[in-house]
């Protein structure tokens, strides 16, 4: 970290997203309203996870994680996204700026693993329904959690390692409303085109690897659902059509700017809105509104809360 002290620049202006004042305005209401329903129904549902001893299965214990994470994925960029939009003058200092990328790519990076493990219980639960169980213990699924932890510190720690020493001198405009390596690589002294290919390697590769993974065990567990269901295909879709809605909605941003390496168009940015702002707050509409249990369980949480608090 003593490297952080040898750069010229020290702090980066994030240019944002629009420059119109009835814009910002709008978007400040907007992504404030998002970020509420991002906090209150992801923790909602960890809660429910945690109290309720009916929901102490292996799906609804890496349910609990991916909340956990999607708040993570959130708070990471949409607070200083909300007070950015309103403000003249938008900075983060340096080393705020290389903490905000290391946080992002260790909560993207846990999010990719568990996603996989939700679907390889999805998977389990559906092809090998007599084995679920055994398969699915306990301990399995604390791995799994463990697993997607140091995956996340393993991906960001090896793209920071190159990065850390780059020279800074300027310019320090970064277009758009947060930090990546991507764009702060742009911005160095220094000939980047070897950082830009290690690190479109790293996260291309992690992000199509992971998405054709997911899309791989869906397009199983569709087949078998559609065997079973004497070949009637679209019950077999209905199954599956929403998880599989938001597996291309939070890779769609990922593939975009990493598998074409470091696009020249600003479109990323706004791509990346639906991973940090859209998607946070449909996982738990997917994943647990559509669930008979998680509904009854939520019911009883409310409930709770209520005659704790008025009775």
């Amino acid at each position: 970290m003593d490297q952080l002290n040898d750069t010229v620049v020290s702090e980066f202006v994030l240019l944002g997203l629009s420059t119109s004042w009835e814009t910002k305005v709008f978007l400040t209401f907007i992504f404030s309203f998002l970020y509420l329903g991002i906090i209150l129904g992801n923790l909602f549902i960890l809660f429910s996870v945690i109290f309720d001893s009916h929901l102490h299965s292996p799906m609804y214990f890496l349910l609990a994680n991916l909340s956990l994470i999607d708040v993570g994925v959130a708070s990471t960029t949409v607070p200083k996204m909300i007070t950015d939009l309103l403000s003249e003058y938008k900075v983060i200092s340096f080393q705020g700026c290389v903490t905000q990328i290391c946080f992002i790519h260790i909560t993207g990076g846990v999010e990719m693993v568990l996603l996989i493990a939700m679907a390889f219980d999805r998977y389990t639960a559906i092809c090998k329904p007599l084995h679920y169980l055994k398969i699915m213990s306990p301990k399995i699924c604390v791995s799994f959690v463990i697993t997607a932890w140091v995956t996340g510190v393993i991906h960001a720690m090896s793209q920071f390692a190159f990065v850390i020493n780059l020279p800074f001198c300027g310019p320090n405009k970064i277009d758009s409303f947060f930090c990546d390596f991507p764009r702060i690589i742009k911005l160095a002294c220094t000939d980047g085109y070897k950082y830009e290919f290690i690190i479109a390697a790293n996260s291309g590769f992690m992000s199509m690897g992971t998405f054709f993974l997911l899309i791989l065990s869906y397009v199983f567990i569709l087949v078998t659902v559609w065997k079973r269901s004497s070949g009637d295909l679209s019950k077999a879709f209905v199954t599956l059509s929403a998880h599989i809605t938001v597996v291309v909605l939070f890779f769609t941003p990922c593939i975009f700017l990493y598998v074409w390496p470091f696009p020249t168009s600003s479109l990323d940015k706004y791509l990346f809105i639906v991973d940090f702002a859209i998607t946070p707050l449909l996982n738990p509409a997917i994943y647990t509104l559509r669930n008979k249990d998680m509904k009854i369980a939520m019911k009883r949480l409310s409930k709770w809360v209520y005659y704790t608090q008025f009775c």
